[in-house]
């Protein structure tokens, strides 16, 4: 799918950009373009892959529209990954949460219908289904706009993928925990019962290719995610950490968090399928010429909604991510 094809990588100098990058490689590519704000990090990216000349790096922000048509010319597919992603940012500025995550997903859109790009593959989040907060709302709006775009007269499809915590990236929490460990010997937990999703970041970009190859355009695949308690994760990694007298403090919730995550509501189960043992998929409201037609042999699901709560992990479980991860 990706031989000697042209990609371009929005946000593509964070953890998700720099583990899809790595992966994309392997599959010979034309072309890789990483399209950021960031010029440290992508001095710091290019050293990283050795000036590999197949990567070009573009400074830009997807909130303008001209740098961004002119990075997309040529294109084949685009992985829109750029985003403001910290919930308590977004709660805080919630104007350029709303430039960046709604207009500069539109501007993507646009683009992308403009240079005949073939697929637009839009990055989501658990926090976009049912949001409590500014970022989830952002997202939920960027999912909208991406299924929408499926209905316009062009040549290029657009679908979503949805997932959960991803270990290893910028700002995670086991950089946090860790961190505090080393600090103060103590690690901040906002609620003793919290729960999330959690998956390492390689196995979240082999799942993200798999929707890329697979989806028809109109849908959000959701990736089926393992559950932890918070408070156990904290508990191993101070074990790991050969660190005595840690101790665990329960600073409160913050504005706009919940408790439990669901990566489908009771809402988007109405028209989830099951995909396969590693997948949802919501189909959406609107029509989509062909592809109910396509998920009519699939079964509807029998959730009420896909909830953090249920199913953790055991502590034992939790500890083999983390090793699985690398961070351990």
């Amino acid at each position: 799918m990706f031989r000697n094809k042209v990609i371009l990588v929005t946000g593509g100098t964070g953890s998700w950009g720099n583990e899809l990058v790595k992966q994309l490689l392997q599959k010979s590519p034309a072309e890789i373009r990483i399209f950021s704000r960031n010029e440290t990090s992508q001095v710091e990216m290019k050293r990283k892959f050795q000036q590999n000349p197949l990567l070009t790096f573009v400074i830009g922000d997807i909130k303008e529209r001209e740098a961004l048509l002119e990075a997309s010319k040529d294109v084949d597919y685009i992985f829109h990954l750029a985003a403001l992603k910290h919930v308590p940012v977004c709660e805080d500025q919630p104007i350029e949460a709303l430039n960046t995550n709604v207009i500069g997903t539109q501007n993507v859109i646009r683009v992308a219908i403009d240079n005949k790009v073939k697929k637009v593959i839009y990055i989501s989040t658990d926090k976009a289904a049912n949001p409590s907060n500014f970022y989830g709302f952002s997202k939920a709006m960027g999912e909208r706009l991406i299924i929408h775009a499926n209905t316009l007269k062009s040549d290029t499809t657009f679908v979503c993928v949805r997932g959960g915590n991803v270990l290893g990236t910028n700002g995670s929490v086991i950089h946090v925990f860790n961190n505090q460990i080393r600090s103060n010997k103590e690690i901040g937990i906002t609620h003793p019962d919290m729960t999330r999703f959690f998956l390492t970041l390689e196995d979240a970009i082999k799942l993200l290719f798999k929707a890329t190859y697979e989806s028809r355009g109109g849908e959000i695949f959701v990736m089926k995610m393992p559950t932890c308690k918070i408070y156990d994760l904290a508990e191993v990694l101070i074990d790991a950490s050969g660190v005595q007298g840690v101790k665990i403090v329960e600073q409160g919730i913050r504005p706009g968090e919940k408790l439990h995550e669901i990566l489908f509501s009771e809402y988007e189960s109405q028209t989830t399928v099951y995909y396969d043992q590693e997948y949802f998929v919501i189909l959406p409201t609107i029509e989509i010429k062909g592809l109910e037609e396509h998920y009519s042999a699939f079964k509807p699901v029998k959730l009420t909604n896909y909830n953090s709560s249920e199913d953790l992990m055991t502590k034992d479980e939790i500890k083999a991510m983390l090793i699985k991860g690398g961070f351990m």
